[in-house]
């Protein structure tokens, strides 16, 4: 409310307005802040790697995908019925910038999102068994209504990780929403966790009933001009 007395007293515009106006204009202000602070709150909480919103995703670049599942899924109601996406494609599509503007349209609707790389995820997890609190730090996932995994494949993965990671997606499957994106086809995940048992109960809570969303095309890195590359391509690789 102070911010917007003293945006008024700086304002020509708002001199011969009458009290009672501007007064009606400090308390919408205070209502507006007031309802926009837990939705940047949660947009924070995320930890989203792109500042991606839906109507960021540009439609008319030169890739193949399902448009239409695209718009559909911004709307939001998978992560209400607590189910999957998957999304797959080469380097350079697009792929966490759909990814990060599913998270940030499941934000406006109030939902708990958190983003993260599959290696920040298995550090974590290793820290977290470090310190003796992996636990509570899997329940706190497990809370998520909306967990998204960015490079799934990308990296091979221990015995022991593969496990920890099966008790995660067991803990969210038909309770919470989860999505992945990642380089490599759904066919070959299999392959990608060390133990054949451990890989089946994976993919048996991934894959089935998913929603799956594939793009093809090449790198958007190589065809669109650079003034348009980082809204529409995922940043270079890093551990964070």
């Amino acid at each position: 409310m102070a911010d917007e007395v003293v945006r008024q007293q700086q304002d020509p515009t708002t001199v011969p307005v009458a009290f009672e106006e501007r007064f009606g204009w400090v308390v919408e202000a205070e209502w507006i802040a007031r309802a926009n602070r837990p939705w940047a709150r949660r947009l924070r909480d995320a930890h989203l790697r792109v500042s991606a919103t839906p109507e960021a995703i540009d439609y008319g670049a030169p890739r193949q995908w399902n448009a239409t599942l695209v718009r559909q899924l911004a709307q939001g109601l998978w992560v209400a019925h607590h189910q999957t996406v998957l999304i797959t494609g080469p380097t350079g599509v697009g792929k966490p910038c759909v990814l990060c503007a599913l998270g940030h349209a499941a934000c406006r609707r109030n939902f708990r999102v958190r983003y993260y790389r599959m290696p920040r995820l298995l550090a974590d997890s290793l820290t977290a068994k470090q310190r003796g609190t992996w636990f509570a730090w899997i329940r706190a996932l497990q809370r998520l209504d909306l967990l998204l995994l960015d490079d799934w494949g990308l990296y091979p993965i221990t015995l022991d990780e593969s496990r920890d990671l099966l008790e995660l997606i067991d803990s969210r499957y038909e309770q919470r929403a989860t999505a992945i994106a990642s380089q490599l086809p759904v066919e070959q995940w299999y392959p990608w966790v060390p133990d054949a048992t451990v890989a089946d109960a994976v993919l048996d809570r991934l894959v089935h009933h998913a929603h799956r969303l594939t793009i093809h095309g090449e790198s958007l890195r190589k065809v669109l001009p650079t003034s348009s590359i980082q809204a529409t391509t995922e940043p270079e690789a890093t551990d964070a």
